[in-house]
């Protein structure tokens, strides 16, 4: 028999149950990044450079500029990081929106998620600002963990969950090469 549709019409995909997991996937990236360009847009401003403001006795707002990478590494590198960093950032994210399309596990997909929009995140801020605005500050007993923002936080719990996956699944692909 003829299939008898117009050419126009759209043809529904032979894989619904995996575009929905893509999209979900990529909401989670979206949610992640307007929530890091959000609260960054805000502490940078309406606050000021080296603003800090105590909230609980461990935990302060403040307004910090990283020019490097975690803990500020490369910060003092002359310039030449920032192209570097953004690049870095722009070719992970590709990466990871490649990575999305994939069949995999929840647990593999939110951690993939969660890296792509801190990676969004963090690379938008330092190609548009040249540095990343930083903003939550932790501390105890005089000793101040680096501040950092929402998109580190959810690069830190993506590649958690990262390491997480790949030790659940560990054990199990060992015993089929095993055997």
């Amino acid at each position: 028999m003829l299939d008898q549709t117009p050419a126009s019409a759209p043809r529904a995909s032979p894989h619904p149950a995996l575009n929905r997991q893509i999209a979900l996937g990529y909401s989670i990236a979206l949610v992640i990044f307007l929530a890091d360009v959000a609260t960054k847009y805000w502490v940078h401003e309406y606050t000021a450079y080296d603003w800090s403001q105590p909230l609980l006795p461990f935990f302060n707002l403040v307004q910090v500029w990283n020019q490097g990478a975690a803990f500020s590494f490369l910060a003092d590198a002359g310039g030449w990081q920032r192209l570097f960093l953004t690049s870095v950032a722009l070719l992970a994210s590709v990466w990871l929106l490649l990575m999305l399309r994939k069949p995999m596990a929840l647990w593999e997909r939110l951690a993939y998620s969660l890296i792509l929009g801190g990676a969004l995140g963090n690379g938008v801020d330092r190609g548009w600002r040249g540095y990343v605005v930083d903003f939550l500050d932790f501390h105890w007993l005089g000793w101040h963990w680096p501040a950092f923002n929402i998109a580190d936080i959810a690069i830190v719990c993506g590649a958690l969950l990262m390491i997480f996956s790949t030790l659940k699944t560990a054990p199990a692909h060992a015993s089929k090469t095993t055997d």
